[in-house]
């Protein structure tokens, strides 16, 4: 069998990274972090059917630092995934694909999750 010269696979060096590319990885991470985090839903039903003192336990976990710095994790992965998961609607619908929108759009994601994270832990503490 003769050998041909086909051409090869560009490298990941040659592309240029863009929030697009980070947004593609950050929405399939926060899908992962959002699957783990219903872990910590199911511990905390499990806890609240089980007793007092389970769901104390629970409480103590969740009020530490490591718990906090855990749920503001999973609080911005659900925007996240939120924010991004309408951008895809839109383009599900065939609309926002020209290189201005998406990038338009690739900061408004960014923004929008910041923005409901910390609206979700402000009124979540009864700062409003």
């Amino acid at each position: 069998m003769a050998t041909t010269k086909r051409p090869t696979s560009p490298h990941l060096q040659i592309y240029k990274w863009g929030p697009h590319m980070t947004l593609s990885i950050l929405h399939r991470a926060s899908g992962v972090a959002l699957g783990a985090g219903t872990l910590f839903l199911a511990w905390w039903l499990i806890a609240l059917a089980s007793g007092p003192e389970a769901y104390d336990q629970f409480l103590t976990f969740m009020g530490s630092i490591v718990g906090k710095i855990f749920l503001m994790g999973f609080t911005l992965s659900l925007m996240l995934h939120l924010c991004n998961g309408v951008r895809h609607l839109f383009w599900d619908m065939g609309m926002g694909f020209e290189v201005e929108t998406t990038a338009r759009t690739n900061m408004l994601v960014f923004l929008g999750a910041a923005v409901l994270t910390a609206l979700s832990w402000v009124i979540g503490y009864g700062l409003i």
